[in-house]
């Protein structure tokens, strides 16, 4: 079985999440805290969206892995293995702005090949396969493509917030974002699909799990972008994480962030 056989069902789980996510949304939900050090939301949202997807996901491919943010991990040794992140951006949703997304991607042995971005609210898909990215949204659908940046001094940086990282990764990323043209906070998974709609040329990120990041990597890649760990090395599970859409701004970000 191959990748494209899944992408109508990738759509389905989509559907499903975001009709359950949306009666939820900016309304006076209940949020419990994950953390015992830190404030880490988790609404019925959340939740609900997982169970919903689970649900599909084993009703339609039972031999299939599950990696949730919610609920566990199941048969993380299949073949193939769902990746699911209800609400990426849970702070930015019970604050009542629209900079969410369901993430939700396809590993398969081990690589993820197939990831989608869903915001229901705003009505916007974005999936990618490595090969190839594209955008379905009110403005239409169109292929994805990550912009040309010759160097970090013409480059836009995102990070969620530089508070979210320990003291020297903190220091690390002031190097990287004093030597570019604009930084900005905010945007959790939205950044790295601006990124790769050609809006912005670096996103730089510490103490992600494999479920903020895996859905990003195809969507990322198949527009021709790059996604590593500080060290260079693969993404997929998560930890200190730099996205660029131009190699040169990669490779200039990753010199500073271990300069």
């Amino acid at each position: 079985m191959t990748v494209i056989d899944f992408t109508a069902f990738i759509g389905r789980l989509a559907t499903a999440s975001g009709e359950t996510i949306l009666p939820f949304f900016r309304t006076s939900l209940s949020i419990d805290n994950k953390s015992a050090s830190d404030f880490d939301p988790v609404t019925e949202a959340d939740r609900a969206a997982e169970a919903v997807m689970r649900r599909l996901i084993k009703a339609n491919f039972p031999q299939h892995g599950i990696v949730g943010e919610e609920f566990g991990n199941e048969r993380t040794d299949a073949e193939y293995v769902w990746v699911l992140d209800p609400i990426d951006g849970t702070k930015s949703f019970i604050a009542g702005f629209p900079i969410w997304g369901t993430l939700i991607a396809l590993l398969h042995r081990g690589m993820p090949v197939y990831g989608m971005m869903h915001q229901p609210f705003i009505g916007e898909r974005f999936s990618g396969d490595n090969g190839s990215a594209r955008y379905r949204g009110p403005s239409g659908e169109r292929r994805l493509a990550v912009r040309r940046c010759a160097s970090l001094q013409e480059a836009t940086c995102y990070t969620t917030s530089p508070l979210l990282m320990n003291e020297a990764d903190r220091g690390a990323f002031t190097r990287v974002q004093s030597a570019t043209r604009l930084a900005r906070y905010g945007g959790d998974c939205y950044s790295y699909c601006m990124l790769a709609a050609g809006h912005l040329d670096l996103v730089v990120e510490t103490e992600l799990k494999p479920y903020d990041i895996a859905a990003l990597i195809p969507i990322i890649t198949g527009a021709g972008g790059i996604v590593t760990t500080w060290e260079g090395e693969p993404a997929q599970s998560g930890g200190r994480i730099i996205a660029a859409g131009d190699p040169r701004v990669h490779e200039a970000a990753l010199k500073l962030l271990n300069s």
